[in-house]
């Protein structure tokens, strides 16, 4: 933060004036105010926030300084505001000032003067809970009008420094999303945006694709005009938003696609499940992708301004999610809490974080020979299990989201598993599951402690370290950087980010970074039910441990391919269906930016 003057510093002899002294002072202002519900403070701004000390009017000195006449009322410590806490300054010209908090119902203690006010609306933080945010709102009064003008023009030019803070944001509302509150929370949080002095264009969808559609078609010269997009729904609803505007602008090489079966030699053993190191993929040329979208791999987009191209990764646009979807495990994971209010005054207050993509190659027999069709994903890509309670659960929509509950006991009941082929790019000092059953005891009688777990956090040194050459992805034309897996599986996932949400308090993999670079691949072989149940179990547990079981296998990596043995093969991308026989995942490091700041300690 810069300085904006050397004027102003304190003078104990007059409380009522604001006083101002020379250039070898830092830049402080301090005034005598009356602060509505408390008393008279005397007020400090500092180029980093605002501090006030409450003064001794009603009470005696040598009365408890936390009570007065026997009644509870405010501490008299110091009390402050950063600067990057708060979000507006409004001048609200004559009015009522509440000397003293009434605490008890029918005590009346203090009174109420007349006088000029301003107001600061800030972020207040949960003390059990540091993630959960809300806004709070402090009234400073004055007898004296340009005093109090003076306040609010200084506290105005601090804010104007908050350079990374958003000016001016596309909003998309899915009114269906979740319970059907899209609309009524975003309602509920507009006021916020203009106090701040954001501007928003809001849009309400009207059918499913609208938001994809408006992404795709819109011309980069108006995207470029916002400083992000926000999206008031779910995980479905972000990733649809999502896919409209990577497809047509980001411009990378795909993975690998999966072999031929004529490639291969191998046959299968009696054991359902093997995992073996051979020679598998090879890097396939750039084609078309999806058939609604023109651009293929670096190849020119038809409907991209020259004159003003936007591209990913983008430090300037960010993304924002306001939850109001079913499960909200994107917002989850990058606010520490499943709240709109946080979420919208972390987008705000120009929070940031980069987020790692997978994307996603669907790939299809055609003339040519394989023709790709391309998704991104933010959260997570799972095929068996995860797959089935998906398309089961479109035939419940009406039940809301406890369609999921529903559809997910019916899919376990079934218990169905499938044989495919899996292949994955091994990464340095992969750790594998080693010592399982022994673990798998402790957890299910509660002595695990393992340490090993290092959950993503605000701030996380694992996501803010730069890439090294050290660190950078293994050539996957090389025949030994690849390791594949076949047989029969329950569910196959790939999670991009922990996945937490209120069903799974750790998510899918408790450590898993929001920007590390890596995806989290996890085999769940064919089980009796009861030990599915029982990895199900540790799911829903804090402090559980799903992974350590003898029939789950854990692989981080970059890059995985898919195939699927039978004709039936269905995909679950970020809460959206994708049938998908021959499949290809790649993380992107880091691709795209959010309002966010990461969940706290």
């Amino acid at each position: 933060m810069e300085r904006i003057g050397d004027f102003v510093t304190r003078d104990d002899d007059s409380q009522a004036n604001t006083q101002f002294i020379g250039a070898e002072e830092p830049s402080i202002l301090t005034s005598s105010f009356f602060l509505d519900h408390v008393g008279e403070v005397s007020l400090t701004l500092k180029p980093d926030g605002l501090s006030w000390k409450l003064m001794d009017s009603l009470c005696n000195d040598h009365e408890d300084r936390s009570t007065c006449l026997g009644i509870q009322i405010l501490s008299r410590n110091n009390t402050s505001i950063n600067i990057s806490d708060v979000y507006a300054v409004e001048f609200i010209d004559w009015g009522l000032v509440h000397e003293t908090l009434l605490t008890n119902p029918g005590c009346l203690l203090g009174h109420a003067s007349e006088m000029y006010r301003f107001t600061v609306h800030g972020v207040d933080r949960s003390k059990s809970q540091p993630s959960l945010w809300a806004p709070i709102v402090y009234t400073f009064g004055h007898m004296d009008k340009p005093t109090c003008q003076m306040w609010v023009n200084r506290l105005s030019g601090f804010l104007t420094m908050e350079t990374h803070r958003p000016k001016n944001l596309l909003v998309y509302v899915n009114p269906g999303s979740g319970k059907g509150n899209g609309c009524r929370t975003w309602l509920s949080l507009a006021p916020i945006f203009s106090q701040a002095k954001v501007k928003t264009k809001v849009t309400v969808t009207e059918r499913a694709g609208h938001a994809f559609e408006a992404m795709a078609s819109m011309s980069d010269k108006e995207l470029n005009s916002y400083d992000g997009i926000v999206a008031v729904g779910g995980d479905g609803f972000f990733n649809e938003i999502l896919n409209g505007i990577l497809l047509s602008r980001h411009k990378a090489p795909y993975p690998p696609s999966p072999p031929d079966d004529e490639s291969e030699s191998d046959v299968l053993p009696h054991d359902p499940t093997v995992t073996i190191t051979e020679p598998s993929v090879s890097r396939e040329d750039e084609s078309p992708l999806l058939s609604g979208s023109p651009l293929g791999g670096s190849q020119p987009v038809n409907n991209i301004n020259e004159d003003s191209e936007m591209s990913f990764p983008n430090e300037r646009f960010r993304f924002g999610l306001i939850p109001s979807g079913s499960t909200d495990a994107i917002v989850i994971c990058t606010t520490g809490v499943r709240d709109p209010m946080t979420s919208a005054l972390q987008i705000i207050l120009g929070k940031r974080l980069c987020l790692d993509i997978a994307q996603v190659v669907r790939w299809e027999k055609s003339q040519s020979g394989k023709d790709p069709r391309v998704r991104y994903a933010a959260s997570f890509a799972g095929y068996g299990f995860y797959g089935d309670v998906i398309t089961e659960s479109e035939k419940y929509r009406w039940m809301g989201p406890k369609r999921y509950d529903y559809a997910g006991t019916k899919v376990f009941l079934r218990h169905r598993s499938y044989e495919a082929k899996v292949a994955y790019m091994k990464v340095e000092a992969e750790k594998t599951n080693a010592g399982a059953n022994a673990r798998r005891v402790k957890a299910f009688w509660g002595l695990s402690k393992e340490s090993e777990r290092v959950p993503c956090r605000a701030k996380c040194d694992i996501c803010n370290t730069p890439v090294t050459p050290q660190m950078e992805t293994r050539d996957p034309q090389k025949e030994s950087n690849w390791v594949r897996v076949k047989g029969r599986f329950l569910s196959i996932g790939a999670a991009v980010i922990s996945c937490r949400n209120e069903k799974a308090p750790d998510g899918l993999v408790a450590d898993a970074h929001l920007a590390d670079g890596f995806l989290h691949l996890i085999l769940i072989k064919d089980c009796p039910r009861a030990f599915y149940l029982w990895h199900l179990t540790q799911l829903a547990r804090k402090g559980g441990t799903p992974l350590n079981f003898d029939f789950v296998e854990h692989h981080k990596t970059t890059t995985f391919t898919f195939t699927s043995s039978g004709e039936e093969s269905v995909w679950n991308v970020d809460g959206e269906i994708l049938h998908a026989q021959k499949l290809s995942a790649q993380v992107f490091r880091g691709l795209i930016s959010l309002f966010a700041s990461g969940p706290e300690t």
